[in-house]
């Protein structure tokens, strides 16, 4: 993986604009791996990807993110900084391409959630629906008491724990961190989705970096590709100069 020059993350950044978050991600690791195939990108397990998209994050935006949300107690508007470390799961230095699970009198053989099963199950509105149809593409193969079975006949627990152990095999996939708020004392869970968070800076960025071309070219006359080829800090002392 290689990190984004300003030119490529902005070319991103507008190819992306009209796109959901999954084909975000997947653009935005088909610039950063040019050697992988967009079909590799998307067979990657969530987990694998995010890890992915947390490291180029940290190679772009350094290693300390800041964010607010709403106490979901009083409702009181609070900002968190928290860094990658805190939030970098342990992978396996192996990726495990089937996983099995005997529960019950059910044995299961199964693989870990995609970007493509992602955006099939996007498709759905109803959130069983699309928790369907993740079991369904994920599940190779299920017997219970030696017969063949579908997903549609697996009890609920047993559900639940197939998704469990998918859960521990890929941790990068779900990813929180605890948040209190000074104002009423409520202490929770925050859940954290790298892609919408780190598309959120990207889109700031771009439209700062946008400003700060149209300023420079319009001072000095230069072109956009040499405006986005100095460092922040040339740019920053040319905007200085110019009173920006």
């Amino acid at each position: 993986m290689r990190v984004l020059s300003a030119s490529q993350l902005l070319h991103v950044w507008e190819r992306g604009l009209s796109q959901t978050p999954m084909y975000q991600a997947l653009l935005l690791l088909a610039v950063a791996c040019p050697d992988l195939p967009i079909d590799a990108l998307e067979k990657l397990s969530v987990g694998r990807r995010d890890a992915l998209l947390l490291t180029l994050r940290e190679w772009l935006f350094g290693p300390s993110l800041a964010g607010v949300t709403d106490c979901p107690g009083c409702g009181q508007r609070l900002e968190f900084t928290f860094s990658v470390v805190q939030i970098r799961a342990a992978l396996e230095s192996e990726v495990v391409e089937t996983l099995s699970l005997s529960v019950a009198d059910y044995e299961l053989e199964f693989r870990l959630p995609n970007s493509q099963d992602l955006i099939a199950a996007g498709k759905h509105q109803d959130p069983a629906s699309a928790r369907h149809v993740i079991l369904e593409r994920c599940l190779l193969a299920a017997k219970r008491n030696g017969v063949e079975t579908s997903a549609a006949q697996l009890p609920t627990d047993v559900v639940d724990t197939m998704a469990e152990k998918m859960a521990r095999a890929d941790p990068q996939a779900d990813v929180s961190f605890a948040l209190s708020c000074r104002g009423c004392r409520h202490q929770w869970q925050a859940g954290f989705d790298i892609v919408s968070f780190f598309w959120s800076e990207i889109h700031a960025w771009a439209q700062r970096i946008l400003r700060e071309v149209h300023t420079l070219a319009s001072a000095y006359g230069w072109r956009e590709a040499d405006i986005l080829q100095m460092s922040p800090s040339r740019r920053q002392f040319y905007l200085e100069l110019f009173g920006a």
